[in-house]
């Protein structure tokens, strides 16, 4: 018996190693203490002046819930008394099922119990000289209170009273006057074993899981949820930005709120409402490196000088739209269109005074009368009269009379000196004929004076010919001499401007 103990003691004692109360829902208990028996021979509870009689038990224990418990308990010792006129003594071997009411939850260090059951009871006599006759009889009920005191995380020390009531009468020496009760008082150890319930495999049994569902491979705290070092709302193993400050409020992915998606969290940002792809600063701000007040996103001058007033789209004001920036400009009133050097003053190309934007002849210098181009000579304004009348053609032809080749000579000459000048040839009729044929008359002899001028050596590039046939007279076609008036070629100056063309070196 005493080595079988020891097995139980060693099995149960290995069992208990790393297993916890309410988890490990077994219990295996080791039991020893003494019976006192209350019947017709007058015993009575709690009675220090009677024999003593020992006992031993095993129980196993099965937790239901955490109130509630399934015992089987076995016991084996002796029960009796010995009195001056009447005496027995008997082996007691019980063998009962209780259900066990927890007054306390099972993680408390002191849990006391209320039980109830019923089992089998028997007995043998132990008298010397008497028969040895077992009977059995039935405990019930089974009934009691007990306190366990947790030792260790699967180790209690266990105390227990326990009553038992024998249905039938006999086991003190036959007097049959009422049933016998018998009183256990026992002091044990019990172990708990057993396979903790943990669905998620999170090393938290589920009674104490507040996150049954947790991923495999999930670290998790004492509660069986995911650990969340940065208390965002979102566990470490889905968080993207687990060092996120306390109190900030984060996305699904943990990360602190970008409501304009600019890269910086809205924690830190200073111009929520960024428009998206605009280029921001630390502060979540538009980027203005020029500090002009005009993003370098919307910025068209990004490297306009600082303080330098700017338009909508970030340029240096120019109010008089010449191209030259206000704070550059020294003639700031320029009128629309002109021509302006870099200072924003109008251009004098020839230097004669006018400025190109009214100079007709802004590569020659000229005259403000003559539009800033220069003047024709005397001599050239009246050889240029002479050839009104003094060209002559064959009449209804375009052939030139020979009698016009000195005045025709003369403007030879007078293209030759003067470079600049583009001669302008106007052919006129009188009305005598048809409209068409005259205009057709006009423009070939005004062709026929630009080609003598060529064959005289005169660029084709420096002539033009038109003719008007008789839809431009200067006198009455109504008389002979204001027809004659009409029938002419006139001779006008266009000035050729200068190009300069850089020497090659």
């Amino acid at each position: 018996m005493k080595k079988l103990l020891l097995v139980l003691l060693g099995f149960a004692f290995a069992l208990s190693m790393n297993a916890q109360t309410a988890d490990k829902k077994w219990n295996l208990g080791l039991h020893g203490g003494a019976i006192q028996y209350n019947g017709d021979l007058g015993n009575d509870f709690y009675k220090t002046d009677q024999a003593f009689y020992g006992f031993g038990g095993l129980s196993l224990t099965r937790l239901v819930g955490n109130r509630l418990d399934i015992s089987l308990l076995m016991t084996k010792g002796e029960t009796g008394y010995m009195g001056e006129d009447s005496h027995f003594r008997q082996q007691l071997t019980t063998g009962t099922i209780n259900f066990r009411l927890n007054l306390i939850g099972a993680d408390y260090f002191v849990r006391p119990y209320i039980f109830a059951g019923g089992g089998i009871m028997m007995f043998s006599n132990l008298i010397e000289g008497e028969d040895n006759v077992e009977n059995f009889d039935f405990a019930a009920p089974s009934f009691g209170a007990g306190l366990n005191l947790r030792l260790g995380k699967a180790v209690t020390l266990n105390l227990q009273e326990t009553f038992m009531y024998s249905t039938s009468d006999g086991k003190d020496d036959f007097v049959k006057n009422s049933n016998d009760f018998f009183l256990h008082h026992s002091v044990g150890l019990t172990f708990n074993f057993g396979k903790k319930s943990d669905a998620d495999a999170d090393g938290i049994a589920d009674r104490l899981d507040k996150c049954p569902e947790t991923p495999a491979g999930v670290t998790v705290d004492e509660t069986g949820c995911p650990i969340d070092a940065d208390k965002d709302g979102v566990a470490d193993y889905l968080d993207k930005c687990d060092n996120t400050p306390a109190g900030i409020q984060v996305d699904q992915l943990g990360c602190p709120l970008d409501e304009d998606k600019d890269g910086v969290p809205d924690y830190k940002d200073k111009c929520l409402k960024t428009n998206q792809g605009i280029k921001v600063d630390a502060n979540g701000c538009a980027i203005d490196a020029d500090n002009d007040g005009v993003t370098d996103q919307l910025d068209k001058c990004p490297n306009t000088p600082a303080s330098i007033q700017v338009d909508q789209s970030g340029c240096p004001l120019d109010e008089d739209k010449d191209g030259v920036a206000d704070y550059l400009d020294k003639c700031p009133q320029t009128p629309v269109k002109a021509s302006v050097d870099e200072s924003g003053c109008t251009l004098d190309t020839d230097k004669d005074g006018i400025p190109d934007y009214l100079d007709k002849c802004p590569t020659i210098a000229g005259i403000k009368e003559n539009q800033g181009c220069p003047e024709l000579t005397k001599e050239v304004k009246t050889l240029f009269q002479k050839a009104l009348q003094g060209i002559k053609f064959d009449t209804g032809k375009s052939t030139i009379k020979p009698v016009s080749f000195p005045i025709l000579d003369a403007v030879v000459k007078v293209m030759v000196e003067n470079p600049t000048y583009k001669l302008i040839i106007g052919g006129h009729t009188d009305n005598v004929g048809a409209e068409g044929m005259n205009m057709t008359l006009s423009k070939n002899r005004a062709e026929a004076v630009s080609v003598y001028l060529i064959g005289k050596g005169i660029s084709p590039e420096r002539i033009s010919a038109t003719g008007y046939g008789l839809t431009q007279p200067v006198d009455d076609n109504s008389t002979a001499a204001g027809r004659t008036r009409n029938r002419r070629v006139e001779l006008s100056v266009e000035f050729i401007e200068k190009v300069t063309v850089p020497v090659k070196k």
